[in-house]
């Protein structure tokens, strides 16, 4: 008859944006050892730097970081591990499991009996057991449900200044057996306020990808309004503010679509949906408007620049913001580059601005970001992408006082009210 583990010994495998918050939390009631194959994401934690920006240098006091390619045998002290790795798409929109695959390898290596893989990472449903399972067991020779456990607890993080943290946040978690299934809800009833047990893995993955796959297209159907009501010269606003006095209304705003949640989730469903012989056509429509919105701006710009019969050759435009959403470091998937690119290829001069993405972010993706702000009567364009609060705190004034005498504000995010922009989403 199985037992509880009476010490567990926690391995979280990926430091990113939801393995660290994990590793942290965990820290404070178990043995807890986190790893990651970024050597230079280790020594910045092991100096007690998050270049995230999520935590303090005082949390990270409390985590210890590995480099795993000179740790890997250490690996084999864990009884349960926590796979919180990456898994984005490549460029024809389709699931990327390498750092999954790699993950998955790695535990397999070092896995002891009775021990219980997680899996945090959104998959699309059945990958866990179709693709996770059969390596684990290929590799260690070890039986599911005999030998070593299962489970999946998809994560809910929200990076940047959000009230919704780990701690309360509902966390739904699965497992292979019973077994497996009361340990681990002993566990995060240690770090979450609640737990929700789903009656298989499945249902747990399936949860995670239409969680994300329905703000994608609400987003999707308010951002094809905007462009519909911008043709018939009606305020989106207005529109959103008017029907919002009704009680079922929710109401979303139009906006570029970014992360590695929302832009990503919902072709890990149509991946496997098509497998099944099935096109999905309303996923992907939505899909397809939300990543076409940061060339709509662009275009949009462009339009603008013909009305005053301003070049946008050699134009000197600032961005706003790059990270994805507001007061948050994350720049995966941000739409914004799209807009950016755009320009840069018609010959415009971009500059971009974001105080909450660190330099090193900034300098991957683009050449030109400043530091500060601090240009008189400069720029011909300004595009604010982002509801950064500091955006919102300098005021309409400040960011008018960089601009030509001619010059445009995209608002993309209506911060400033309409009659202070020329354009807004």
């Amino acid at each position: 008859m199985n037992t509880m583990i009476n010490k567990p010994k926690l391995a979280v495998i990926g430091i990113g944006y939801v393995g660290l918050p994990l590793a942290i939390s965990l820290s404070n009631f178990y043995q807890v050892k986190a790893y990651d194959i970024n050597k230079s994401r280790i020594l910045s934690l092991k100096r007690n730097y998050d270049i995230t920006g999520e935590f303090s240098s005082s949390d990270l006091k409390r985590g210890k970081f590995i480099d795993f390619t000179s740790n890997q045998a250490d690996l084999f002290n864990t009884n349960i591990f926590f796979i919180t790795v990456p898994t984005p798409i490549d460029k024809n929109n389709k699931p990327d499991l390498r750092n999954l695959i790699h993950a998955t390898k790695l535990v397999a290596r070092n896995l002891k009996k009775k021990s219980i893989v997680i899996y945090e990472s959104t998959v699309f449903p059945g990958c866990t057991e179709e693709v996770c399972l059969p390596i684990i067991e290929n590799i260690s020779k070890y039986k599911l449900n005999k030998d070593f456990y299962l489970a999946y607890s998809p994560e809910r993080i929200n990076p940047g200044k959000s009230k919704y943290k780990l701690k309360n946040t509902v966390k739904v978690i699965s497992a292979s057996n019973q077994y497996s299934l009361k340990t681990i809800n002993k566990i995060y009833k240690k770090i979450c306020s609640k737990t929700h047990l789903a009656e298989s893995i499945k249902i747990a993955e399936a949860a995670k990808i239409i969680e994300n796959t329905q703000r994608d297209l609400n987003i999707a159907l308010i951002n094809e309004l905007s462009i519909i009501f911008h043709k018939m010269d009606i305020d989106i606003n207005k529109i959103l503010n008017a029907a919002s006095t009704k009680w079922n209304f929710i109401k979303f705003q139009p906006g570029l679509v970014g992360g590695h949640c929302i832009g990503v989730d919902p072709y890990y469903l149509t991946y496997k949906s098509k497998q099944l012989q099935y096109n999905p056509k309303v996923i992907l429509s939505g899909r397809k408007i939300n990543d076409s919105m940061g060339f709509y701006v662009a275009k949009k710009l462009t339009s603008f620049f013909k009305k005053k019969r301003k070049k946008l050759f050699k134009s000197k435009i600032l961005v706003l913001g790059v990270a994805f959403k507001e007061n948050c470091s994350d720049m995966r998937n941000s739409r914004i580059f799209d807009t950016i690119n755009y320009l840069k290829k018609k010959g415009a001069n971009v500059d971009v601005y974001d105080p909450l993405v660190p330099i090193n972010f900034l300098k991957r993706k683009t050449k030109k970001y400043l530091v500060n702000l601090n240009t008189k009567n400069f720029y011909d364009a300004i595009i604010i992408s982002v509801a950064h609060n500091e955006f919102s705190s300098m005021g309409i004034k400040k960011i008018k006082s960089m601009l030509k005498k001619d010059g445009l504000i995209f608002d993309l995010k209506s911060i400033f009210s309409k009659k202070e922009t020329d354009w807004q989403l």
